[in-house]
């Protein structure tokens, strides 16, 4: 159980991707908690005791943008240092350089790999970074 103990907040509007995502990281022994639209994201990260990273989709409904949900969730100062990853279907040839210059911890494409995305979550949270598309880690 490699993300034993950890607690990850998902921004995703897609109930299956969400479903998906909670199956892989709960069988690696994760705590996962949801905000669907990204518009109550902040009212539920300062609720929450401890957050250890969090994964936003890009790409979400009523016009918001995870690009822009990055950017309000930094301007909190204890969260100007976690782990923010996305995990967007938006094309990697634009996405990665957008989440880069951002600052995000990583990018993975979707569909996730159910194997290696909680392999692909500890790098992270060891601090590495994550570029990942598809079979190909960048």
């Amino acid at each position: 159980m490699i993300l034993k103990d950890k607690r990850i907040f998902i921004v995703e509007d897609n109930m299956q991707n969400r479903l998906i995502f909670q199956m892989a990281l709960i069988r690696q022994g994760a705590s996962v908690d949801f905000e669907r639209w990204g518009r109550d994201t902040l009212y539920h990260l300062q609720n929450m005791s401890h957050i250890d990273l969090i994964i936003l989709d890009l790409m979400l409904a009523d016009g918001i943008s995870g690009l822009d949900l990055f950017d309000q969730i930094r301007q909190v100062p204890k969260y100007s240092a976690l782990p923010i990853i996305a995990v967007s279907a938006m094309d990697p040839s634009i996405a990665i350089p957008k989440t880069r210059a951002k600052g995000f911890s990583g990018f993975i494409a979707k569909p996730i790999d159910n194997i290696l995305f909680p392999k692909q979550l500890v790098s992270i949270l060891n601090g590495e970074k994550v570029w990942s598309v598809g079979e190909r880690t960048l």
